[in-house]
């Protein structure tokens, strides 16, 4: 019983913030048909890295299960043959 008045109390204190209602984001590569990854393309492959040089995951990119695997895979053999650094400075 306590918590729930003090849950009510904090939602009086921020009005106007409930729950988020946020549009599912579409895979890039799925929305341009003739997309093709390739772990030569390093300015498609940095913008799916963070400053870290780690990779991001698909929650935040918004890309789907079959092009977030692709894109790692392009993403480390471009790390191979240090196209792309694998941790940042």
């Amino acid at each position: 019983m306590e918590r729930d008045r003090n849950d009510r109390d904090r939602n009086d204190k921020f009005p106007g913030r409930g729950p988020r209602k946020s549009r599912k984001k579409v895979c890039a590569f799925c929305a341009e048909k003739n997309s093709v990854i390739d772990y030569k393309d390093v300015m498609k492959l940095r913008k799916y890295l963070s400053e870290r040089a780690k990779i991001v995951p698909r929650r935040v990119t918004g890309t789907c299960a079959r092009h977030q695997r692709q894109l790692t895979i392009a993403i480390k053999r471009a790390r191979h043959i240090a196209l792309l650094p694998y941790i940042s400075d």
